[in-house]
């Protein structure tokens, strides 16, 4: 957690010190979509995998040297979790519907045809809202021959969520490849870790932690208007 929350302070520290340089820069606008997959980390374990979704945004990115610059976004993302029922027909996932702000520093390399690159910085996100799709009675895990003689948690499955509002780091690398002056394309992957725990993480509570871990990979467009 220190050295996650040392990483977010260097990024805002890079993004300062770009913002205070004087270059005639270049703004390109663009959009993106894509797939992203996602738990939570749940302390104690919870068993689980990677549950699907989709992402998708609009971006916005100011470059003012010739390898550095910013990049915001403004996306929609699901994300959640799916209980890892092994040796069952039955299945459970959790899916929560976030608006997602990243901002941050953007590092390329390369020649004007084909660049790769790093984003790297925080994002704040909002819960618009959630689902749960299940194939039994979940509220009723305890009193199921399958629950009964099993050590796993499922006071996760029917717990109300706490924190609609989450906030963390994401990092990621990728590849772009320049069409023509105007126009450009772009593949990447990128990890988010939440800092807020879902749900509430009080001493008395089950779960001391409850944060998301997100993977998407986008296929990205930029046009650019200057």
């Amino acid at each position: 957690m220190r050295r996650i929350v040392l990483i977010l302070i260097a990024a805002w520290v890079a993004m300062i010190g770009i913002a205070q340089t004087h270059y005639d820069g270049m703004i390109s606008f663009g959009g993106k979509a894509g797939a992203s997959f996602s738990r939570l980390n749940f302390n104690p374990n919870v068993q689980q995998v990677m549950l699907p979704g989709m992402t998708a945004g609009v971006m916005f990115r100011y470059i003012e040297e010739k390898n550095f610059g910013l990049i915001a976004e403004l996306n929609m993302t699901q994300r959640g979790w799916k209980e890892n029922l092994e040796e069952s027909d039955y299945h459970y996932s959790h899916r929560f519907t976030y608006l997602e702000l990243p901002i941050m520093t953007h590092i390329f390399f390369g020649n004007q045809h084909v660049k790769g690159f790093f984003n790297l910085g925080p994002e704040v996100n909002v819960m618009l809202g959630d689902g749960i799709k299940s194939n039994f009675a979940y509220r009723e895990a305890a009193a199921m021959e399958y629950f009964i003689n099993d050590t796993r948690h499922i006071e996760q499955m029917t717990m109300p969520i706490n924190n609609r509002l989450d906030y963390g780091i994401c990092g990621g690398a990728g590849m772009e490849v320049n069409l023509n002056n105007k126009h450009s394309l772009l593949l990447e992957g990128r990890f988010y870790y939440g800092l807020t725990d879902v749900f509430p993480n009080h001493k008395t509570d089950v779960f001391s932690s409850s944060n998301s871990m997100t993977v998407t990979v986008t296929l990205g467009y930029f046009y650019r208007l200057k």
